[in-house]
C-alpha cells in the first residue's frame, strides 16, 4: 500500500526546496529533505560525500533513507534530492510529484537568484554545464516515467504551483 506522503523530485535546482517548505506551510503538513537527512546521518555536506566515499556509496545512502521513509514516515512532503528517484522502493513511499522545468529555466533561476553564488556552489555539478545539461537528458524521461503526477514550474508563481500539486494531489487519492 502506497504511503500517504507526497514527495517531490525533480532536477537540482527546479525548486523542490522552495516548493516543500511552502506547501507544508500552507497545508500544515511536516516537511523533510532527503539530501539534509543523508547529511545529518553522515555529519558532512553532500559535495564531501561525494568526494570522500564516491557516488555509489551516496546511492547506497539514498537507499537507507527511503527504506526509513517507507518504515517511519506518513503524512509528509518530502523533498527528493536529484537522483532520488532511482530508489528501489520509490512507488511505496507517497505520490511522485516531478516539478518539471527546462534546463535552461533551471540555470537562469539559480544564476539570476540573490543569493547566486550559494545556489551554484551547493550544486558543483553546474561548474560543468556541459554535463549538468548531459545529465539533465539522461534524467529528464527517466523522471517522467516515475512521476504520478507532472508540474510544470517555468515562469509561475509559487501560489500557483501550491494550488496545481493540491489539486492534483486530492484527484490521485480520489482514484485510489
Amino acid at each position: 500500500m502506497k504511503k500517504d506522503n507526497i514527495l517531490l523530485i525533480g532536477f537540482m535546482g527546479v525548486g523542490k526546496g522552495t516548493t516543500a517548505r511552502a506547501y507544508a506551510k500552507k497545508y500544515g503538513l511536516y516537511n523533510i529533505d532527503t539530501d539534509d537527512l543523508i547529511e545529518s546521518k553522515e555529519n558532512r555536506r553532500i559535495p564531501k560525500i561525494f568526494k570522500k566515499k564516491g557516488e555509489a556509496y551516496f546511492r547506497k545512502l539514498e537507499q537507507e533513507t527511503a527504506d526509513w521513509i517507507e518504515c517511519c514516515v506518513q503524512r509528509t512532503l518530502i523533498s527528493c534530492g536529484g537522483g532520488f528517484y532511482q530508489v528501489e522502493n520509490l512507488k511505496k513511499l507517497g505520490i511522485i510529484v516531478l516539478l518539471d522545468a527546462s534546463y535552461d529555466w533551471i540555470y537562469k533561476r539559480l544564476s539570476t537568484a540573490k543569493n547566486a553564488k550559494n545556489k551554484l556552489a551547493k550544486r558543483p555539478l553546474f561548474s560543468e554545464p556541459k554535463k549538468a545539461k548531459k545529465l539533465y537528458s539522461r534524467r529528464e524521461k527517466a523522471y517522467k516515467k516515475v512521476a504520478d503526477l507532472v508540474i510544470s514550474v517555468e515562469d509561475k508563481h509559487l501560489d500557483e504551483i501550491l494550488e496545481e500539486i493540491r489539486k492534483g494531489v486530492e484527484e490521485l487519492r480520489i482514484e485510489d
